[in-house]
């Protein structure tokens, strides 16, 4: 989720979604370790996701329907395409393709996401729906987090259960930035769809 030019990288994660390299600063507080859901079936992680709210930050400023799409790959990692309208719902999209290899085989909910090598970033994923209709995606520094659905919006009973989480997680909910996205359609899965056969 980094915006630069047109170049950027969302979490996740946009999710987004490379981090950076350190996370953390000299004096930046300390943590317990960051939870994760039990389980990931990757398979129906797979798809498309809207970005519901963040945290902000630098690589996502002006970022309006912010879009992940997650693909296997044949070698076991999924394919990651951000999406970002920057300052308006109707500017053309910028993408940023990356990569995202499990790191944690037995829940599969911590991942690495890397769209320039060699910079990966910490993707985990810390809440999921049953049925695979939200998810948030944190990671240990805290310094990040993103609400994701499968549609461009969220019903108000459960984006306020998530919030009402977030301190147990380590995070502060007045901080989230809720991200625009559009509610008269959903554009986005087609061309994600066709620009995805086309990139293979």
């Amino acid at each position: 989720m980094i915006v630069r030019n047109v170049v950027w990288r969302i979490v996740l994660p946009v999710l987004g979604l490379t981090v950076g390299v350190g996370g953390c600063g000299v004096f930046a507080p300390s943590y317990p370790p960051l939870a994760t859901v039990d389980y990931v079936d990757l398979d129906r992680y797979t798809g498309t996701w809207y970005e519901i709210a963040r945290y902000p930050n630098s690589f996502e400023q002006g970022c309006t329907g912010v879009t992940a799409q997650y693909a296997p790959l044949p070698d076991g990692r999924l394919r990651v395409v951000n999406k970002c309208r920057k300052s308006s719902l109707n500017a053309p999209a910028d993408r940023q393709i990356g990569v995202a290899r499990v790191v944690d085989r037995v829940t599969n909910a911590k991942l690495k996401v890397q769209f320039f090598w060699p910079f990966e970033g910490d993707y985990y994923i810390i809440d999921l729906d049953p049925d695979y209709q939200y998810a948030v995606v944190g990671e240990p520094s805290r310094e990040f987090f993103w609400i994701l659905s499968r549609t461009p919006s969220m019903d108000a009973a459960t984006f306020d259960a998530i919030l009402a989480r977030m301190p147990d997680w380590g995070y502060d909910p007045d901080r989230l930035f809720l991200t625009p996205q559009r509610t008269d359609g959903e554009p986005d899965v087609a061309e994600d769809e066709a620009e995805s056969v086309q990139d293979r």
